[in-house]
């Protein structure tokens, strides 16, 4: 295990930019990290190091070892994980939001296939469609596609999520295509809560920010599209969501010139859960479940692990 030290320790030096920067990084003192990184040239019989006064340099033989060494200790850790984890499993309480609609169509399987393969995880699953900022609300994990960022909350992104505007092909009938944003003043528009009435389009002279009137607001996606089908009149909705309505026929997309931006599904970790291993391995496990394919652009039977 001497030889794993010194190597650490190289790397440790190069990573930091000098020996005593290493010896606080490693808890040792300078003169120890000394020692080590003399061994080891010893063990190599070359030099690592161009040492001087204003600046610590790789050799030609360090810079050809540096990616070998990094590689070595990181099987050996992974292998040390790897036995941890046969003897002990993790046992922890997450406390995790997510909204409804995704929840219910796709995360509420993902989230109990995490906790069959992780049985002493304890989850509590709250379903709510605001955002939140999971350091003030007591969340491990806040699960959304809103572009909300928070102080010591580190964002990080799962998936794309597709949007279309849509009406019933029964709305068009009665009341006309809009053709533009602006159009969109003198419909029945329906609002989802959470994103609100500013409407943002992708025009082919740049952004269009639209604020929408609408004769409905609410926050479950699925009751939007019941109104959407009942004539009710024009919303934004995940492409996922209006999928089979599209290809049935009951409802079409419409203003194809002027798509609206995408939204991006996220998780919202506070910075000091993140080195949690259930954090972690919940994390893992939604990355695996959303990336490449997200959950919706998947076949129905594709096991998560």
């Amino acid at each position: 295990m001497d030889t794993l030290d010194n190597i650490k320790t190289f790397l440790s030096v190069v990573r930091t930019g000098s020996f005593s920067a290493a010896g606080r990084e490693l808890d040792i003192v300078p003169s120890v990290v000394t020692k080590r990184i003399n061994q080891l040239e010893h063990q190599l019989k070359a030099t690592l190091f161009i040492r001087s006064t204003r600046k610590l340099e790789l050799t030609d033989t360090g810079e050809r070892y540096y990616p070998r060494f990094l590689s070595i200790v990181n099987e050996v850790d992974e292998a040390f994980r790897d036995v941890a984890s046969t003897k002990s499993r993790i046992e922890e309480h997450l406390r995790i939001k997510c909204p409804t609609t995704l929840t219910v169509m796709f995360f509420g399987r993902i989230f109990t296939a995490f906790q069959k393969a992780y049985p002493g995880v304890r989850l509590d699953l709250v379903l709510m469609d605001r955002s939140v900022n999971p350091v003030e609300e007591g969340f491990d994990i806040a699960i959304g596609a809103l572009p909300s960022s928070y102080t010591n909350v580190a964002d990080l992104p799962l998936c794309r999520m597709p949007r279309v505007v849509v009406a019933s092909r029964g709305y068009v009938e009665k009341y006309g295509e809009p053709k533009h944003p602006r159009d969109l003043l003198n419909h029945q528009c329906l609002s989802f809560l959470a994103t609100g009435n500013s409407w943002f389009f992708e025009g082919p002279s740049g952004s269009i920010n639209i604020n929408v009137h609408p004769s409905l607001t609410v926050n479950d996606s699925l009751v939007l599209l019941d109104a959407v089908k009942d004539d009710l009149g024009i919303a934004v909705l995940p492409r996922h969501i209006v999928l089979p309505q599209l290809e049935s026929g009951c409802i079409q997309a419409i203003m194809s010139d002027f798509p609206v931006s995408d939204l991006w599904v996220k998780a919202l970790v506070p910075e000091n859960r993140q080195s949690n291993p259930a954090v972690k391995a919940a994390i893992q496990w939604l990355q695996a479940a959303t990336q490449p394919l997200a959950p919706w652009d998947r076949p129905d039977d594709e096991t998560l692990r």
